[in-house]
């Protein structure tokens, strides 16, 4: 019979040798830093492709050069899943026609490399989940429920979505199981909307926007993240999911609620629609557009818990 040295040996061996490895692009990013910490929490190995690849700890990081059409294969080599998150911010610059080239292409252009790398690498990857955006709707529905099933929209967050989406059917094609998460407005004090929202509110300047009747479809960071490590580990999800919380709100209710939460008075009146608009040009509807989103594929289909399906507990938790 062997020692209880030798039974630790093996164990740890098994363990080791069956931790699944999961391959993230756009790791960096607020999203991709939030999932690498909880899938490690989990048990995973995570790695990441990088343009410019630096050491992390506990983290192995490959190179990757989209522009040259240029991947480690060592990455796809070593992945058991992938979760593809790259893209250049929608938000992060005015909507010139350079740099809507640029938002497409980050995602089309990353989808088709590594569509490319998988045909030509020998690996044993079991899921490709790719990150998409509740845009495929149009960047404005007003008050009409929006399902995965409901149409796609014309505008430019729609065109942007349409192609992000169609990229990824090659790998679909290589019988790799695909996801795509339609990501809504995603809460979290590290990046993204929800800081831009709070600081005047801390500040005692805190007003809805436009009419404040636009409706946002919301959820927090780690349900976000917890439905892509669903995603992967769960070989009944494919094909499209609304990444939302269940209730989606209004700009006015968002507003006010984080105020309450702060203990901060709302005395200033609505901020005018013209005003985003000389701000900020097309890129305006990102806050003036309504977008009333359902998961009726989450609670449909799949046995996803929320965390935080509730707006109020969601702030309090990251304010």
């Amino acid at each position: 019979m062997p020692d209880a040295k030798t039974i630790v040996h093996c164990s740890l061996y098994i363990i080791i040798h069956y931790m699944e490895t999961v391959l993230i692009t756009g790791g960096t990013g607020t999203i991709g830093r939030r999932l690498t910490q909880l899938l490690q929490e989990q048990g995973y190995a995570v790695s990441l492709l990088s343009r410019s690849p630096k050491p992390q700890p506990g983290v192995t990081t490959y190179a990757w050069d989209v522009d040259a059409g240029e991947l480690d294969p060592r990455a796809l080599e070593n992945a058991d899943h992938i979760v593809h998150l790259a893209g250049a911010g929608i938000a992060d610059g005015r909507w010139t026609d350079a740099r809507k080239r640029e938002i497409i292409d980050s995602r089309t252009r990353s989808t088709e490399l590594l569509a490319e790398a998988l045909r030509n690498t020998k690996h044993h990857v079991k899921s490709f989940i790719s990150s998409s955006a509740i845009g495929y709707y149009g960047g404005d529905t007003g008050d009409r429920p929006m399902s995965e099933h409901s149409a796609a929209g014309t505008d430019f967050l729609a065109k942007v979505t349409r192609a992000w989406e169609r990229s990824v059917e090659p790998i679909e094609a290589m019988g790799i199981r695909t996801v795509r998460i339609r990501t809504g407005v995603v809460l979290t004090m590290e990046g993204g909307a929800l800081p831009k929202l709070v600081q005047p509110v801390r500040l005692g300047a805190g007003a809805p926007i436009g009419t404040g009747q636009q409706y946002i479809s919301w959820i927090h960071i780690d349900d976000i993240c917890a439905m892509y490590i669903q995603a992967l580990r769960n070989p009944v999800w494919s094909g499209v999911y609304n990444g939302v919380a269940p209730k989606p709100v209004t700009n006015a209710d968002l507003t006010r609620l984080i105020a309450k939460v702060l203990d901060k008075p709302m005395v200033l009146p609505n901020i005018p629609a013209f005003v985003i608009k000389l701000m900020f040009g097309e890129l305006a509807i990102t806050v003036l557009g309504s977008s009333f989103v359902l998961n009726r594929r989450i609670t449909e289909e799949t046995t996803f818990q929320y965390k935080f399906p509730d707006l109020r507990k969601a702030l309090e938790d990251l304010l």
